[in-house]
C-alpha cells in the first residue's frame, strides 16, 4: 500500500484483535490507500466494528465514513459499557458454538435465540437483521458481515465469564425462570394434573410445582439441579439485575 501515512492508537481493550505494534496502546504508523474509509481501516487492522466505540481523529469524534488523510492521528476506543442498542427490544442471537451461554441467558429470562446447527454466516446475519437481534459470536469474520444488524464479540471461551461479559455489556432485564432453556419459548405455570402424563413416577410423587413451555410443551420442576441453578440466578441478580428483576 502506497498512500497517506497516519498514526493509529488502539485502546488496550482491543489489543487481542490487532497486530503486535498496536497492542501496547501506543500510537503506531499505518500507511493507507487514501480512499478507504476509517471504518475499513479499523477492520483491516482486525477490529470488528461491533467492538469499536468512538473513533477520534486529532481529538474530534468522526464517523466510520471518514477518509483519513496524511498526518492524522486516529484513536480507536472500545465500545462504552453498558452498551445501548436502539431501535428494537433487546434480544440476542447466538451462533452454534454458544449453546451453554444461550441456555444460561434463557434461564435468566433473556430472549436468546440459538442455532444448534451451523446454518452459515449469511443466514445468521440475515436473521439478525430480520429479527433485530444482537448476534453474539466468537467468529470475527461473522461479525464483519455487511448484512449484520448488530453484534458483539464474546471474549471468553468459559461460560461463566461469557455470561458476565454479556450481562455487563448490555444489562438486559432479567426475569428468571420465565423462558424455556431448550427452545426460548415463554413458560407458564402448570397444574400437576395437566402434566401428569409427562412425568415419571418418582417425579410425580415428589414434586408439586410445575411450569410448561407454551411453545414446545417441555415441563419443568425443581429437580436435583435446582439448587445449583438457583445459585447461578441469585449471583446474576445480585450483580446485574436485582433492581430490574
Amino acid at each position: 500500500m502506497n498512500g497517506p501515512e497516519i498514526l493509529v492508537q488502539v485502546a488496550p481493550e482491543l489489543g487481542l484483535f490487532v497486530p503486535g505494534q498496536w497492542r501496547s496502546g501506543e500510537p503506531a504508523p499505518l500507511v493507507t490507500d487514501g480512499v478507504s474509509t476509517l471504518g475499513h481501516v479499523v477492520e483491516s487492522l482486525g477490529v470488528p466494528l461491533t467492538e469499536a466505540g468512538a473513533l477520534r481523529v486529532d481529538g474530534r469524534e468522526v464517523p466510520v465514513a471518514h477518509v483519513p488523510v496524511a498526518g492524522e492521528r486516529v484513536e480507536v476506543r472500545p465500545v462504552e459499557r453498558p452498551q445501548r442498542v436502539p431501535g428494537a427490544p433487546l434480544c440476542f442471537l447466538l451462533d452454534v458454538h454458544l449453546g451453554t451461554l444461550a441456555r444460561r441467558l434463557r434461564l435468566l429470562g433473556v430472549d436468546a435465540a440459538y442455532e444448534s446447527v451451523d446454518i452459515g454466516d449469511p443466514a445468521l446475519a440475515n436473521r439478525s437483521a430480520e429479527e433485530r437481534r444482537v448476534l453474539l459470536s466468537r467468529d470475527r469474520g461473522l461479525l464483519r458481515r455487511r448484512g449484520l444488524w448488530a453484534g458483539a464479540y464474546v471474549y471468553s471461551d468459559q461460560p461463566d465469564e461469557q455470561l458476565r461479559d454479556v450481562l455487563g455489556r448490555f444489562t438486559p432485564e432479567l426475569h428468571p425462570w420465565t423462558r424455556c432453556t431448550a427452545c426460548n419459548g415463554p413458560l407458564a405455570e402448570a397444574r400437576k394434573d395437566d402434566v401428569a402424563d409427562r412425568l415419571q413416577g418418582g417425579t410425580r410423587a415428589t414434586y408439586d410445582v410445575f411450569a410448561r413451555c407454551t411453545a414446545c410443551a417441555r415441563v419443568y420442576w425443581r429437580g436435583a439441579h435446582h439448587a445449583r441453578l438457583e445459585t447461578m440466578v441469585s449471583e446474576a441478580l445480585s450483580e446485574f439485575g436485582a433492581a430490574r428483576a
